[in-house]
């Protein structure tokens, strides 16, 4: 008898909004398919969770009372054990330099609302395993001590 694979372990995602009908409709989108959400309604819940868990990965709203999702973008970004977690900013906020300032921050996305569930499933999920695949290998680096060098099937030189 063969033991069948396990499953693909849940990928942990916070979710940072003040309106409580958000939180409740990306938490109730992402446990449908397969995450688990944690929720915060502004930066200092936000860090609290952190303190718990290293999140997979964030989805920030921009406008919060208190501390704004820039400045906690900042933040996240500015521990180095919080680095590597992909932040996707979601707001209202559509102005040019209101983008550019989620993207000069850390945000490695920026999502305009109203929100288009099945395009934030589809860009989280590529972030999250681009975040992955990054992080793996530089832990790869960092164990072995020496450099690495990934060579695809052509054998020309797919990361080092």
């Amino acid at each position: 008898m063969t033991a069948s694979p396990a499953p693909p372990p849940s990928r942990v995602i916070l979710v940072v909004d003040d309106a409580l009908d958000t939180l409740r409709m990306l938490c109730d989108a992402l446990t449908a398919h397969g995450y688990t959400a944690l929720a915060a309604r502004d930066a200092d819940e936000a860090l609290q969770r952190f303190d718990l868990t290293v999140p997979d990965g964030v989805l920030l709203d921009a406008v919060m009372p208190g501390t704004d999702g820039f400045t906690l973008c900042r933040q996240i970004k500015a521990t180095p054990a919080w680095s590597h977690v992909p932040v996707i900013f979601m707001t209202g906020l559509s102005e040019t330099a209101q983008i550019l300032q989620g993207f000069a921050c850390g945000g490695v996305d920026y999502v305009v609302k109203p929100l288009r569930i099945p395009e934030m499933l589809a860009r989280l999920a590529t972030h999250v395993r681009n975040a992955q695949a990054t992080r793996l290998a530089r832990e790869a680096a960092d164990v072995a001590g020496l450099g690495v060098v990934v060579l695809d099937s052509q054998g020309r030189v797919a990361w080092r």
